[in-house]
């Protein structure tokens, strides 16, 4: 499967934006109850014995800090059993690079789904407008593609590709993603690590390439962002929220946030 290219990335990317930041920006969303912390022992098993030796992993009070009023969905251990699946993940470079990667991860998703507060899309209308049929594809019958989880996956080739890395068929079940806390993680983890969105790179290869919060801010939403002139309020203070819950992340780990934080 192809990275999500050309006028879909356009339409996911608007789509988004609009769904999800139009309901923040205009005060449309619940407050929640804070999450109860629960920890199996799988996902004690998992922060025991990590998939990579050099692999950074929060812990559950640094993951509670971050997200105070997620809901309960969004469990510790499914972000552990996740992070644990995708070996490279926060394991490249030094210490500092590490605990950079694994906050730029963070502060996006933070931004992406309501730090946490939302795992189906807020914005109703926009359901059915993610079937593409470019190249042949198609939509699972009854099926619907609007963003899920902590990145908000939308279209039907994203979960189609999600799906087949990580064994699941997410094309004919997408809702998959808005029930089990796993699979919801590792589609936002799946994204990070493979998809260009607007950028030319994946947000794992923009911070190890050095582009820093900046060139990851371009792989997941960089033409409603990034792409904007200097007079689009909106845009900019998209990417200062970002920014923000990156230093709050990169403080939390005990790193500096290095440079370029903006696209």
């Amino acid at each position: 499967m192809k990275p999500e290219t050309g006028w879909s990335s356009l339409i996911r990317a608007g789509l988004l934006t609009t769904g999800l930041l139009g309901a923040v920006q205009f005060g449309l969303l619940m407050v929640s109850r804070p999450a109860q912390a629960q920890v199996t022992e799988s996902a004690r098993k998992a922060l025991a014995q990590p998939a990579t030796a050099g692999q950074f992993l929060p812990s559950l009070a640094e993951f509670d800090r971050l997200f105070p009023h997620r809901l309960p969905f969004y469990t510790y251990q499914g972000f552990v059993e996740a992070v644990t699946a995708f070996p490279a993940f926060a394991a490249s470079g030094d210490a500092t690079l590490r605990r950079q990667e694994m906050a730029a991860f963070l502060a996006n998703i933070a931004h992406e789904s309501d730090e946490l507060k939302a795992v189906r899309e807020y914005n109703q209308a926009n359901y059915d407008k993610y079937c593409s049929t470019e190249n042949g594809l198609q939509c699972a019958p009854g099926q619907q593609y609007y963003g899920r989880g902590p990145i908000q996956l939308s279209w039907n080739f994203q979960y189609l590709a999600a799906g087949q890395a990580i064994g699941l068929d997410l094309w004919a079940d997408p809702d998959r993603v808005a029930r089990d806390p796993k699979v919801a993680w590792q589609t936002a983890i799946w994204y990070w690590m493979n998809q260009n969105g607007p950028n030319t790179m994946p947000a794992h290869q923009a911070m190890v390439q050095g582009h820093g919060l900046g060139g990851t801010i371009r792989s997941i939403n960089g033409v409603l962002e990034c792409d904007q002139p200097a007079s689009n309020a909106h845009a900019a203070k998209q990417l200062a929220r970002r920014a923000m819950f990156y230093r709050q992340a990169v403080g939390l780990f005990g790193v500096p946030p290095g440079g370029k934080l903006g696209c």
